[in-house]
């Protein structure tokens, strides 16, 4: 097959959760970019009109679908969303998530179970919804859940971050990732993980105002992650062209990890 077939997502739909902004429209953006009919989701309705009008500019079609989904009953109708207008999914990225500070001697119940509810939970109810309605039945699938470096490791000590839930929530995705991907090959569906290090973005803005020096010291490219480092990496996770890979988590820090 010609290579460049290996990466066209023409006719292909996909969701992409906390979509309107960041990252997860940066990987909406690449996937709209190489065909794909793109559905976003988020809880902010105007800045999911914003979003999905960047992506219909890019020539293909999208969908915004307003939804919190720390609440699991908020899933089956975002699944129903994209199915009653394109009647399939074939790539779910799972990019909604979230944070909260605070050393874990003092943590916050509340804040260690929004954390959960929306990092891990949403990940596992999705994965279920769409597989069981959509990619199983299909017998085919692409699920690209979005990790973090922070999921592989603690912090390091002398960089005060304060994250354990965090960490906790996105070293449970890093396995979570492996479960799924060794239960459902069976049913030739691909299940990967991005592990993205530091890019700058709304819910990082605080920390790297503070450690933001550290971070660059600590990474052997010297630079954050930019606007299109995500691109490339979802566009092959997405595509026939990672068709032999699944249970893999790349890591994507500038080499930070490495480090």
């Amino acid at each position: 097959m010609d290579v460049r077939r290996l990466f066209d997502l023409s006719g292909k739909v996909a969701l992409v959760t906390g979509g309107s902004r960041g990252l997860g429209l940066q990987m909406a953006e690449a996937l709209a970019g190489m065909g794909a009919r793109v559905a976003i989701s988020a809880r902010r309705s105007d800045e999911l009109e914003e979003a999905r009008n960047r992506l219909e500019a890019l020539g293909g079609e999208a969908l915004a679908l307003t939804a919190d989904l720390a609440r699991p009953e908020a899933i089956p109708g975002v699944v129903e969303g994209v199915l009653g207008r394109w009647g399939g999914i074939d790539i779910l990225v799972n990019n909604a998530g979230c944070n909260w500070v605070a050393p874990a001697e003092e943590y916050p119940d509340e804040g260690w179970r929004k954390v959960m509810a929306l990092n891990l939970d949403a990940t596992f109810f999705l994965c279920r919804e769409v597989g069981r309605r959509a990619m199983i039945p299909r017998r085919a699938g692409k699920i690209i859940n979005v990790a973090s470096i922070a999921g592989l490791a603690g912090n390091p000590p002398e960089i005060e971050m304060y994250s354990i839930a965090y960490n906790a929530s996105k070293g449970a995705v890093v396995n979570f990732t492996r479960a799924l991907a060794a239960e459902w090959g069976r049913y030739n569906i691909n299940v990967n993980a991005i592990a993205p290090g530091f890019f700058p973005s709304k819910m990082t803005r605080a920390t790297l105002g503070r450690i933001g020096a550290q971070v660059l010291r600590a990474t052997p490219l010297g630079r954050l992650g930019g606007e299109d480092d995500l691109k490339g990496v979802v566009v092959f996770l997405a595509s026939e062209a990672s068709r032999h890979l699944s249970g893999q988590i790349l890591v994507v820090d500038g080499g930070a990890a490495a480090a």
